[in-house]
């Protein structure tokens, strides 16, 4: 149910058409809420269809031209609800993690490679979002909205930190026992 919540969200930023969507959300809370464009342009249907949002009136009727939609009171109150509702953290879920389980059982032969990979992919990742952080927040940047926003980055971050630092460890400890 998080999808919509996150459009929902994206649309009181700034009101936009699906495709400004899907390229807002390759951009920024596509770091941490996937979609894919078919998911965004459904979705949207069903947030009109159960007036959360709403088609803003074109400037100038034209064949072809890009929707763009903005969140109605409901859809406001909708966001409002879903935001203060209690919600359990959900169990990890991650496939290095039951592969290096398995390797225990059938051997580590080509682990230590893509846990190498992994790595190098959490390291760019890493620093994409201190890149960001370093252009959106800078000293003095301190509204409230920003400073939520701030925390979401922190996370990413944090994440980020977190895998560089147990992938190389085990990248490392894989390395050790093929040598051995």
């Amino acid at each position: 149910m998080s999808l919509p919540h996150a459009i929902l969200t994206a649309l009181l930023e700034k009101p936009s058409s699906g495709l400004g969507l899907t390229r807002r959300f390759d951009k920024s809370i596509g770091y941490f809420w996937s979609a894919t464009h078919q998911q965004i342009y459904r979705e949207l249907g069903k947030l009109e269809a159960e007036g959360y949002i709403r088609e803003l009136p074109a400037e100038q009727p034209a064949r072809g031209q890009k929707k763009n939609y903005e969140v109605l009171p409901a859809g406001r109150s909708e966001l409002a609800r879903w935001t203060a509702a209690a919600q359990d953290p959900r169990p990890l879920r991650d496939t290095m993690l039951l592969r290096l389980r398995a390797a225990a059982v059938v051997g580590t032969e080509g682990l230590e490679a893509d846990l190498r990979r992994h790595l190098a992919l959490h390291q760019a990742q890493l620093a994409e979002y201190e890149e960001i952080q370093e252009r959106d927040f800078p000293p003095g940047r301190d509204t409230p909205e920003d400073r939520l926003r701030h925390l979401v980055l922190r996370a990413g971050i944090d994440l980020e930190t977190f895998w560089t630092r147990w992938l190389a460890q085990a990248a490392e400890e894989v390395g050790r026992l093929d040598r051995t």
